[in-house]
């Protein structure tokens, strides 16, 4: 297990390494000067290379790189152009935020994509299966900002029911970050949920045709413990793929909801910096962001390895 951890992390270092580069270049290929930025359009050309000379913008772009690299060794990402504040203190925070949220919508996409699924292949072409399959298309097809902006006009500005944005921290008030926090959880949930629902029918169908299964049933099993034990347990591993896949989605797919609920996280982090051509923040926030994003696949091969003893074998 340890073994299968360590070579994924050392197969990740690559990765972060090229996307770094990618972002570097990118935003430096963005019309624009921070300096502009942090000064305003009625600072003079004086006061503007001042700002470059300090924040070492006036040097070749190779060698901000080879800067960046050096500090970031040493876990120093560097500060906020705008902010003023380490980046890695402002990723850290906004990030309990957009994990908050995340996770609410983990939460919903499991208890809806899981459920429809399995109901919908227990009860195979029936109309329950297929009300199960046109929510799971509805909610694919559906984009999460227009449902988004739909619930908003619904429950916030006709119905009166929740805030039409804003966000309050779950330490401070629970009910009030369950206010806040639901209608952009569903509208990051619901396109998940489908995805699931239709990877957990088609892979519970094909288990549930399965020898095994009908040989526990002809021992007198309980239909409960056939599904949830022998069926449910057997179709996990494809079912865990989509997972890691959903997190990784629901994390990336912060960036519009966020903005769009007002939901202070690292999306609307992020797109505040790339407007504004905070390099340290963009670099430091998407380099933070790619290593969670590897976390979570880590996590998913560690499910692997837990379901699947051939996968434990094989990472030995």
């Amino acid at each position: 297990m340890g073994r299968i951890v360590i070579r994924r992390l050392a197969s990740a270092l690559p990765i972060m390494a090229i996307v770094s580069v990618i972002t570097f270049a990118m935003i430096h290929l963005i019309p624009g000067d921070p300096a502009v930025a942090i000064a305003g359009l009625s600072a003079t050309a004086e006061q503007l290379e001042t700002i470059r000379r300090d924040l070492g913008l006036d040097q070749p772009v190779l060698t901000q790189l080879w800067r960046w690299y050096a500090n970031v060794l040493r876990g120093d990402l560097g500060r906020s152009l705008l902010l003023g504040q380490p980046v890695v203190q402002v990723m850290t925070q906004r990030l309990q935020v957009t994990l908050a949220l995340s996770a609410y919508a983990l939460v919903l996409t499991l208890l809806l994509g899981l459920t429809a699924g399995i109901v919908a292949a227990l009860r195979q072409n029936t109309w329950i299966d297929q009300a199960a399959m046109v929510f799971a298309m509805i909610g694919i097809s559906l984009p999460n900002f227009w449902l988004g902006l739909l619930m908003i006009i619904l429950f916030a500005v006709d119905l009166r029911w929740l805030p039409t944005g804003g966000y309050i921290p779950l330490t401070a008030d629970p009910l009030g970050w369950l206010a806040t926090s639901t209608m952009p959880a569903v509208s990051l949930a619901l396109l998940q949920a489908g995805l699931l629902a239709r990877i957990t029918r088609s892979t519970m169908l094909e288990v549930l045709r399965q020898d095994y299964i009908r040989t526990a049933r002809a021992k007198g099993l309980p239909n409960r413990v056939v599904v949830m034990k022998h069926a449910l347990a057997n179709a996990l591993i494809p079912i865990v793929t989509v997972l890691g896949i959903i997190v990784s989605l629901l994390i990336s797919g912060s960036v519009v909801t966020e903005t769009l609920f007002s939901i202070p996280g690292v999306g609307q982090l992020l797109t505040q910096a790339v407007l504004n051509r905070d390099y340290p923040m963009v670099q430091g926030g998407l380099l933070m962001t790619t290593a969670l994003l590897v976390l979570v696949n880590i996590a998913v091969e560690v499910c692997y390895a837990l379901l699947d003893p051939r996968v434990r074998t094989d990472g030995s």
